[in-house]
């Protein structure tokens, strides 16, 4: 996506993630560079991580292909997760009642920016 400045961005729609789920991840790569962002997504033993690292590489390749930035560059400057609607199920349970589940979904959003030297 173009912005009038050099921050470029990438969002993920209705993830099934919680949002406090997201926003732990979000907080440890908050302020760091590309290359630092990736390594800390690979090895965190969380399921978000998977889904919030396409999202950052989806973010980077909008900087290469749309500004010529290259990936060394980046730094994320923004990184913030907004609650989604809430998928909801029921689970029988004894007696024919029915006891409720909430599958909660999340939007996230990562900017970067070149780095400024």
């Amino acid at each position: 996506m173009k912005n009038k400045s050099n921050k470029m961005r990438a969002i993920g729609k209705y993830m099934r993630l919680s949002t406090i789920k997201a926003s732990r991840i979000l907080n440890q790569i908050r302020g760091k560079n590309y290359s630092q962002a990736i390594l800390i997504l690979q090895f965190m033993p969380y399921r978000g991580c998977t889904s919030i690292k396409k999202i950052l590489e989806s973010a980077a390749t909008n900087a290469e292909v749309h500004h010529g930035i290259d990936r060394k560059n980046l730094i994320i400057n923004e990184a913030f997760v907004n609650k989604g609607p809430i998928m909801k199920r029921f689970q029988p349970r004894a007696q024919g009642r029915a006891f409720p589940i909430h599958k909660p979904t999340c939007h996230i959003t990562l900017s970067v920016e070149k780095i400024k030297i």
